[in-house]
């Protein structure tokens, strides 16, 4: 194991290609710019250093990160690797994370817009999250106890869990499929839009027009804030423990709510039953 410890990189790819070295308290920043530090390489662990430069990871398997500060310049930090356990990190660049697979993040703080595309295996959990466009086309995420605010978040994932969580996101989920989520609270305008196969469970469910164009929907002992025009053209199985403003046009199925002010049927082909109880 070749260790590097309380030293600056700036050059372009410092450390390329290595494999089996650790890197404590150093800084990979300065005028010289350089990009793709640690690119091509394996076995690495990585503690209390700065990142500012781009492209740090790339092509790497088998990284440790902890106690580390990647700033905003730091952009698209971890691309086609896999293996990665990340904790305890500030990672603040743009599309931080992509193309990667097996990846466990743990008491970290996320801002970055693209976070997350196309990863294959994903555990995250006592973390935080503000992006856009967040986790897009993603499968195999396991999220506990994650708050995540921003916009167009989880489209198009799929085969994934999320349990006791907080987000504030419009546009999440569409186009989801095999999702459950458990115990959480989600608020947005438009959710899941023609997810298939999604499942909330002790959630609380905040937004307009949720949960339309949906298949195979499932809301097991759930509450609903401040929506109307609810399920429209969804296939849906609902429990609904809270009043609801307004359903439109459900589908199939059928969807047990505690109050509604206005049903509007008003399409032949939506058949869904509506029971108050």
């Amino acid at each position: 194991m070749m260790i590097y410890e309380n030293r600056t990189f700036e050059e372009e790819r410092a450390l390329y290609g290595s494999d089996g070295i650790e890197v404590i308290n150093c800084r990979f920043d300065g005028p010289a710019d350089g990009e793709s530090a640690m690119k091509e390489s394996k076995n690495i662990t990585v503690r209390k250093s700065f990142f500012n430069l781009r492209y740090p990871f790339w092509h790497d398997e088998n990284v440790y990160i902890e106690d580390c500060d990647m700033t905003e310049l730091c952009r698209a930090a971890l691309w086609y690797s896999g293996d990665i356990e990340i904790d305890n990190t500030r990672m603040h660049g743009i599309k931080g994370l992509r193309e990667c697979h097996d990846v466990v993040i743990k008491n970290s703080d996320i801002v970055s817009p693209e976070f997350g595309w196309s990863v294959t295996g994903i555990n995250m959990t006592d973390s935080s999250a503000e992006s856009e466009y967040f986790m897009m086309r993603s499968s195999g995420l396991k999220f506990e106890n994650v708050r995540m605010k921003g916009k167009y978040s989880f489209q198009y994932i799929s085969d994934s869990e999320f349990v006791n969580c907080k987000f504030d996101t419009k546009d999440a989920f569409w186009h989801a499929k095999n999702v459950v989520v458990r115990d959480s609270y989600v608020k947005g305008e438009y959710l899941a839009w023609y997810c298939e196969n999604v499942e909330f469970i002790n959630c609380t469910i905040i937004g307009t027009q949720p949960l339309c164009y949906c298949r195979n929907l499932k809301l097991i002992n759930c509450r609903m804030e401040d929506a109307d025009l609810a399920f429209e053209k969804s296939d849906v199985d609902a429990e609904v423990k809270s009043s609801v403003i307004s359903i439109k046009n459900p589908k199939s199925g059928i969807i047990r709510v505690q109050h509604v002010d206005e049903v509007i049927m008003d399409d032949p082909e939506a058949a869904a039953k509506i029971e108050i109880y």
